[in-house]
């Protein structure tokens, strides 16, 4: 039997659901791309994700036999794959951006030259940017005693996957590219659980510890040797619906150089600036600046700890056994 099926209208009892379908296509615009010609290959995007990763961290990923006299074929190689799929994929996302916001105006040959000059420039900057990821790598070896060496954090580490990717996308972002950092970033959020917008501004030497449920807004300025824990969140303040003048302008806090936060602190607003080697504590809420060394932590809690003859009699559906524990 054939693999491949002919087209065939839908039988009698599927008719309504579609002709209800494409009517729903044809009445609301929002959420579909059809009569469209350009659209980006998210797969493709994440090839190149790849030809990156095993750019910077070579022998890591990739081809694991490299030797000295590999290099320059491999490293040419994946240099020059590597700037053709970003030719062919920025192209697109400029066409896709023309297409959709000027009804169709599209000028193919401007959208081919721009996307051949920054997939040029970017390439230019991978030197640069890998000197960086080594500043990345070293901050989480020194800020993780758990971890045995350097090659555990570039093979294991969803912080360090979270941060390469970052960069490449805030290069991207830079440049004025549409819609693909935000596809690279977004892959990333759901293969590591840190969620950084590749607009925010981060300085050398970071460090996300263990990485899940970070997130980091478009308008945060960090700084330099900067350590986040897990769940930290670094957001904006509620804003009316359909606020659209608030695009473009400062919503996310500046986080100065030497700044540690703790789990799951939530530091919201545009005008919020934590102060050089400052230390926010786990579970704070801070929608205020704190100056440069300053600490920053929630009262304790106040704890009940009892054993099973002092529980209040009565009680249905309580294990007293649940209680029974040591501190």
């Amino acid at each position: 039997m054939s693999e491949k099926c002919d087209a065939v209208a839908p039988s009698g009892e599927l008719h309504g659901v579609v002709e209800e379908l494409i009517a729903g296509y044809r009445e609301d615009p929002r959420a579909h791309h059809i009569n469209k010609r350009f659209t980006p290959s998210r797969k493709e995007i994440i090839e190149i994700i790849d030809l990156l990763l095993q750019v910077f961290y070579p022998g890591y990923h990739g081809r694991q036999d490299l030797s000295d006299e590999d290099l320059l074929y491999h490293v040419g190689t994946l240099v020059s794959t590597l700037r053709q799929k970003l030719e062919r994929q920025i192209e697109r996302c400029l066409c896709f951006q023309d297409e959709t916001s000027h009804a169709g105006a599209i000028d193919i040959p401007k959208c081919r030259q721009r996307g051949y000059d920054v997939a040029r420039v970017f390439v230019n900057r991978l030197p640069t940017v890998r000197r960086r990821l080594l500043l990345d790598v070293q901050a989480a070896y020194d800020g993780d005693p758990a971890a045995a060496s350097m090659d555990e954090i570039i093979l294991a580490y969803p912080g360090l996957l979270a941060v390469t990717v970052y960069r490449v996308a805030h290069e991207l972002y830079l440049l004025g590219v549409p819609l693909m950092p935000r596809i690279m970033s977004e892959w990333a959020h759901t293969r590591t659980g840190a969620d950084i917008h590749p607009g925010a501004n981060i300085g050398d030497s970071f460090f996300i510890d263990h990485a899940t449920g970070v997130v980091i807004g478009e308008t945060s300025d960090i700084g330099a040797h900067v350590k986040l824990y897990q769940g930290v969140t670094l957001g904006a303040l509620s804003l009316p619906q359909h606020s659209r003048g608030a695009r473009g302008l400062k919503r996310h806090p500046t986080v100065e150089d030497h700044v540690t936060i703790y789990a799951n602190a939530t530091v919201l607003g545009g005008k919020t600036v934590l102060g050089e080697g400052s230390v926010v504590g786990g579970s704070v809420f801070l929608t205020k600046s704190v100056a440069g060394g300053q600490r920053v932590a929630n009262e304790p809690p106040r704890l009940r700890v009892a054993s099973p003859s002092t529980l209040p009699p009565g009680i249905p559906g309580l294990d007293p056994g649940i209680l029974d524990f040591d501190i």
